[in-house]
C-alpha cells in the first residue's frame, strides 16, 4: 500500500484567457475545480491507474468539506483529519501560449493539537511495508522536528518513506534518512548550497545527498527529463512532450509512477525510472492538475540517455 500525507493540501481552480495582463479587467473561462497538493495528485494518478493508495488529508472550514467531496467523487481513498484554520485554495491562469501562472496561498497554521491528530491518523494507516510518501509544501510555522518527527515515526513503524517537499523541511528530511527524495533541481540547489548548471552539477549534488543516507535520489528537471541517483545506479531520462499543455502535477506524478513499479519490484529501477518518467510527461499534456489514465500513458516516448552530455546548461524550468 501507498499511503500519502499532504501537510497542506488546497482546492486548485484553472481559468484560461487569452492572454495575462497585468492591470486590465480580464475575462477567463470557467474555472475548472479540482482537489490539489503534491501527496493528493500522488494518490490520484495510483487510483487512476488501478494502484492502492490512501491520502491522509488535513481539511478545515468549507474549503476542506469540498475537497473531501471532490476526493471522494474522484474515487479517492481519503483519510480526513478536521484541524483548525481553513484548507487554502489555489489559482493557475493558463494564457493563449500556454504559459501557466500559478497562485499559491501559503495555508493556516497547525497548531500541537492538529500535529497529534495527523500523526494519530498516520498511525492508524500506515503498516509495516507500506510506503509513505510525504509531500509538498509545509504550512506557516511547521517547523523541520515536526516534519522529521513524522517521517521517523513511519520509519519505525516499518513503513518505507519518500519525501518530496522543499525549504527547511527538506532539510530536515534529509536528515531522517528516507528511502527517496525526490526534489526538483532548484529544491535540490537550495538543498546543497549552489546552483546546479548541468547534468554533471546535478548529479554531483545527487551524489552528496546520497551519501548522508538517503537511498534513491530521483531529480526532477521540468522539459530535461529526471536523473535518478542510487548506491550502484545512475540514470538520466528524458520523455518529450510534444504538445505540453500544464506542468502543474507532473512531478508527482512522475513519483506516482516510479513507486507504482518500484513499490512491487525494487530490483527494476530501470523499469520503475522508466514508469515514472511516463505519467510524468502524460501529465503535462493534460489541462490544470489532471492526473494521467493508462490510455494517456506511452511508454515508447521515454528515451534513456546512457551517454549524456553532461556539460550541456540546463534551461530554466
Amino acid at each position: 500500500m501507498i499511503v500519502t500525507l499532504t501537510i497542506n493540501p488546497s482546492l486548485d481552480r484553472t481559468v484560461t484567457l487569452d492572454r495575462l495582463e497585468p492591470g486590465r479587467v480580464l475575462r477567463t473561462s470557467a474555472p475548472v475545480l479540482e482537489p490539489g497538493g503534491k501527496g493528493v495528485n500522488v494518490t490520484r494518478a495510483l487510483a487512476a491507474n488501478g494502484h492502492a493508495s490512501i491520502a491522509v488529508v488535513p481539511v478545515a472550514g468549507a474549503e476542506g468539506s469540498e475537497l473531501g467531496r471532490l476526493l471522494d467523487a474522484a474515487g479517492v481513498d481519503g483519510r480526513y483529519v478536521a484541524v483548525s484554520g481553513r484548507t487554502r485554495s489555489n489559482l493557475s491562469i493558463v494564457g493563449g501560449d500556454g504559459i501557466v501562472t500559478k497562485l499559491n496561498e501559503p495555508g493556516s497554521p497547525l497548531d500541537a493539537d492538529d500535529l497529534l491528530a495527523i500523526a494519530t491518523a498516520l498511525r492508524g494507516t500506515v503498516r509495516p511495508g507500506d510506503w509513505l510518501v510525504v509531500s509538498g509544501s509545509g504550512t506557516p510555522g511547521l517547523i523541520a522536528d515536526d516534519v522529521r518527527a513524522l517521517i521517523e515515526a513511519a520509519t519505525a513503524a516499518g513503513a518505507s518513506v519518500a519525501v518530496d517537499t522543499s525549504g527547511d523541511p527538506l532539510a530536515a528530511a534529509v536528515a531522517a534518512a528516507p528511502r527517496i527524495l525526490k526534489p526538483n533541481r532548484d529544491e535540490l540547489a537550495e538543498l546543497v548550497g549552489r546552483p546546479l548548471r548541468t547534468i554533471a552539477d546535478v548529479l554531483e549534488a545527487a551524489r552528496e545527498v546520497r551519501d548522508s543516507g538517503v537511498a534513491i535520489v530521483l531529480v526532477t528537471l521540468g522539459a530535461a527529463g529526471a536523473v535518478l541517483v542510487a548506491d550502484d545506479t545512475e540514470l538520466v531520462g528524458e520523455s518529450p512532450v510534444a504538445r505540453p499543455v500544464s506542468p502543474v502535477g507532473a512531478g508527482d506524478c512522475l513519483l506516482a509512477g516510479f513507486l507504482s513499479k518500484y513499490g512491487s519490484d525494487e530490483s527494476d529501477l530501470v523499469g520503475a525510472f522508466t514508469e515514472g518518467l511516463t505519467w510524468g510527461a502524460a501529465a503535462t499534456g493534460l489541462p490544470g492538475s489532471a492526473v494521467p489514465s493508462p490510455s494517456d500513458l506511452h511508454p515508447e516516448n521515454v528515451q534513456l540517455v546512457w551517454q549524456p552530455d553532461l556539460d550541456r546548461p540546463l534551461v530554466a524550468g
